[in-house]
């Protein structure tokens, strides 16, 4: 099985849940380093869509730019520019599988998509 993690390895969530893909047999991993590699506005809706969870589910708040842009937060069109603009703003980690994508949090979630 193929999983691909948008992954942050300053995040202590993130590292925690390529971990549990990287002890999973069987699974290869693709890692993104989505701040280095920034996925587009449309990438970004699409793996939305997979996890079913609205574009301001998957926003970090607490993030000093959503203060700075004076980020919408309830505009899921806005916050899906803001996030394309400024990456650090999604949600890690994503995890991305055949049978669908979840946002890692807590980590122990991607047993969910394995």
């Amino acid at each position: 099985m193929k999983a691909t993690i948008w992954h942050n390895p300053r995040c202590s969530k993130s590292r925690a849940a390529l971990a549990i893909l990287e002890a999973t047999p069987g699974v290869e991993v693709k890692l993104v380093e989505y701040l280095k590699t920034p996925p587009t506005r449309a990438e970004i809706e699409a793996v939305l869509a997979q996890t079913g969870v609205r574009p301001s589910q998957a926003l970090r708040k607490g993030e000093a730019v959503v203060k700075e842009i004076g980020l919408d937060v309830s505009d899921d069109k806005a916050v899906l520019d803001a996030m394309a603009a400024h990456p650090i703003l999604i949600e890690r980690a994503i995890v991305i599988t055949d049978k669908g994508a979840v946002i890692a949090r807590p980590p122990e979630r991607v047993s969910e998509i394995l």
